[in-house]
């Protein structure tokens, strides 16, 4: 499952719902009757339900739960108009999921929406459109700043795990080097004793090509058991280390990078097909796209994997060559597909199956 950064404060998002109490405020200033009352408590059930499923959501699934709140407020305005509560929760969620320009369109759609319903409603003044518009931009910026706090909290904790990531990967290259160093002595040394071996044996000396022999032997039991003591904590560096390494070689480019979503277990044979994979595609940003932004997404489902690749490059027609063959077929290897798409700069999308596969 993809984790975003609003999905953190999961635990305490109780505690914001105190701002329902501005709902609640129109059915005790006047009379209301009994149904509209129940009407306006039985909504808050569905919009309630719509704004934790908001927490759980990531960039790409917020407009849902977004539209669901909008809908509801809409749907109850002329009973109560408390909604104005409604549309700045639908407000802070557009700030908080949606980059800037995005976020001034949809917040200011909100503000066109209050107007209208201020005019099918007749309520007779400006004072829910105004009121309710200020509270939905003010909210809604809220969301945005709240956006950036949380985008500078997650690079910062990106950073840490990548500094860790690199220390891990220098630790392997030095277990690496201490097996070569291994290897090269008891393989020369073997050598050597074989070779002196063969001579003695020539010369029928078979007292002392026989003590040589046995010293040979020492030696192979003496080195394949440094090896096996060298190299039993080595691995596989993984998709973790591919994708930090991916990661500070667009950052060393000048690139700014975001990464979201949890980086996630997989087979041996996937994990290194899919860093082939990602290290293309990082390659071709770096050779041909001129972007200065570009983010990486990982959304594990039940099912399948979801990896996104994109920058912010003015997108030419694109030509497949070998790159995007050689993509093709790794994919085609695993049951996986490549999508991409060129409205917005580069987009690729990667979908891998998951069902049957061991970890």
């Amino acid at each position: 499952m993809t984790s975003t950064p609003l999905q953190i404060e999961r635990k305490i998002a109780w505690i914001y719902l105190i701002n329902l109490a501005f709902y609640l405020i129109p059915l005790f200033l006047s009379p209301y009757p009994l149904w509209k009352i129940a009407l306006s408590l039985a909504v808050l059930i569905p919009f309630i339900a719509s704004y934790f499923w908001a927490y759980k959501c990531n960039y790409r699934s917020a407009y849902k739960p977004i539209l669901v709140m909008v809908l509801i407020g809409t749907a109850i305005t002329p009973i109560n108009p408390g909604s104005i509560s409604l549309f700045t929760f639908a407000g802070f969620f557009i700030g908080f999921f949606y980059p800037l320009k995005s976020s001034i369109f949809f917040l200011l759609s909100l503000v066109g929406l209050l107007f209208g319903l201020n005019e099918v409603c007749h309520f007779g003044n400006f004072y829910f459109p105004l009121y309710g518009s200020a509270l939905v931009l003010g909210v809604g910026m809220l969301g945005l700043a709240e956006r950036k706090r949380y985008q500078h909290k997650l690079q910062a904790q990106q950073s840490s795990q990548e500094i860790s990531t690199l220390a891990t990967m220098l630790e392997r290259e030095r277990i690496a080097r201490d097996l070569h160093d291994i290897m090269g002595h008891s393989l020369s040394s073997i050598a050597l004793k074989a070779e002196l071996a063969e001579k003695l044996i020539a010369k029928q000396e078979y007292e002392l090509a026989s003590t040589q022999l046995i010293e040979l032997g020492q030696i192979a039991r003496e080195s394949l058991s440094q090896i096996r003591h060298t190299v039993s904590d080595y691995k596989h560096k993984g998709l973790e280390s591919c994708v930090t390494q991916l990661c500070k070689s667009l950052r060393d480019k000048g690139l700014c990078v975001e990464l979201y979503g949890e980086i996630p277990k997989l087979p041996t044979r996937m994990e290194s097909q899919l860093g082939l994979i990602l290290t293309e595609l990082v390659n071709n940003i770096l050779r041909h796209s001129g972007a200065s932004e570009c983010y990486i997404a990982f959304d594990k489902q039940a099912d399948q994997l979801l990896v996104e690749v994109k920058d912010n490059a003015t997108p030419k027609p694109l030509v497949e060559g070998n790159g995007l063959t050689g993509i093709r077929e790794r994919l085609d290897s695993l049951g996986g597909s490549l999508n991409y798409n060129l409205d917005q700069g580069y987009a690729f999308s990667v979908s891998l199956p998951l069902l049957g596969e061991a970890t």
